[in-house]
């Protein structure tokens, strides 16, 4: 029997022996794990048998957390990681090297754009270009390039990627297509769909949900031949083909530097994973009935969100995803000023969050993408009037009454 995507999170953990019957897996807080023999544990060590060695790199709460991503993902396994932004960089410093070539969309979430520039001058180039032209991503590959990095809806432009099309264009030259997807989830979007070889997400936003764990995920979708990728450490091959890539990013990047997921964070995130779909379900509707309301609103002169017909990639984002997210960014027209207005909300928190059950609300340019520069914003298209909105599950009409008042409240100071 096949079972809809909330059943098999609810019971993902029972699909294997929990100790003492526990209906969730419980939060193993050990750091080590002791053998009868040893043997036994140096079997384990050598990967010739299953078990837990150092919790640095694995721990059963945390694996248990893994096989739901995996579920969720459709894939054929997960590294979990302390925070979305480890599971980035460690699948970047375990699977490149000096010389090698990344081609990664403009579009970024800040953090991955720092980073990005830092990969550089580490000796791999990177090559940013407007992901949502495939021609673009086709000019900039070159014999060295070993991966591209996309993101499905850029933060906080709301731009989309031609996934589909970018999926094609990787399997035909070979190169690994790692697909970043986060501002979707798993619930609204398999990147696995579009040809994905590794998909990110950064599981402190809407699979966690509730503000009150960090946490990153790597999965391998099984859709790549890792035979083919040259920088494969000859220790790692002596598994199966199909788990060389997420053997190594285990092994050279959660092991060898510490990004690990802890117990007690696995557990709020495997327990928040449970309500995924119901809350983007109730975030999006909220978000489709916001974006509306700013759209028709004078004091709003730009709206971005994919679920409005007049955003450019309305007819993709319908095609691709279940919903079209909980992410909305606004400009406010000439004479409202962005601070003023912000400052008037009752409801929505002043965070640099997404993801969580709370509306949330920032001054992008002024805060998460004012490091950057004024040059890379404007080449993002980021006006220093933006403001993002990570929509929650509030009642809709108490969201509508507060941007409501704060924009009449903001207009008249």
């Amino acid at each position: 029997m096949t079972r809809k995507f909330t059943t098999q999170i609810l019971h993902a953990d029972r699909s294997a022996s929990i100790e003492h019957f526990a209906v969730h897996k419980p939060v193993h807080t050990t750091i080590a794990y002791g053998y009868p023999d040893a043997d036994h544990l140096a079997r384990v060590f050598k990967g010739e048998e299953s078990g837990f060695v150092y919790s640095r790199q694995s721990n059963p709460t945390t694996a248990a957390l893994e096989t739901k991503i995996t579920t969720m993902e459709d894939g054929l396994a997960t590294a979990c990681f302390s925070t979305g932004m480890a599971a980035i960089g460690s699948t970047f410093l375990a699977l490149l090297k000096a010389g090698d070539h990344i081609v990664s969309s403009a579009y970024l979430f800040g953090n991955t754009n720092s980073l990005m520039g830092t990969i550089d001058t580490l000796g791999c180039q990177v090559s940013l270009v407007d992901a949502t032209d495939v021609t673009q991503i086709e000019a900039a590959l070159q014999e060295k390039t070993r991966l591209v990095f996309v993101e499905t809806i850029a933060n906080p432009r709301t731009q989309i990627a031609d996934l589909a099309k970018i999926g094609e264009l990787c399997r035909e030259w070979g190169v690994l297509y790692v697909v970043d997807n986060t501002l979707t989830s798993p619930y609204l979007f398999q990147p696995k769909a579009v040809g994905a070889s590794l998909v990110i997400n950064s599981l402190t936003k809407y699979i966690c949900g509730h503000g009150n764990a960090l946490g990153g995920a790597v999965t391998d979708t099984g859709l790549y031949d890792w035979s083919r990728y040259p920088n494969i450490y000859d220790t790692y091959k002596k598994f199966e083909a199909c788990y060389w890539g997420i053997t190594q990013i285990r092994k050279k990047g959660l092991r060898d530097f510490g990004s690990t997921l802890t117990a007690e964070s696995a557990h709020k995130i495997a327990i928040g994973a449970e309500t995924l779909a119901l809350r983007m379900d109730r975030a999006c509707d909220n978000a489709t009935a916001l974006a509306n309301f700013f759209s028709s609103h004078p004091a709003i002169s730009k709206v971005y969100y994919p679920g409005l017909p007049a955003h450019p990639q309305h007819a993709l984002s319908k095609t691709l995803f279940k919903r079209h997210g909980a992410i909305i960014s606004i400009e406010l027209t000439k004479g409202h000023d962005c601070f003023a207005f912000l400052n008037q909300l009752k409801l929505v928190i002043l965070s640099s969050h997404l993801g969580d059950n709370r509306t949330l609300a920032i001054p992008v340019a002024h805060t998460i993408y004012w490091e950057m520069g004024a040059t890379r914003r404007a080449e993002m298209g980021i006006d220093d009037s933006l403001i993002r909105l990570s929509i929650g599950i509030e009642d809709q009409q108490d969201l509508l009454d507060d941007f409501s008042q704060a924009l009449t409240s903001a207009g008249s100071e």
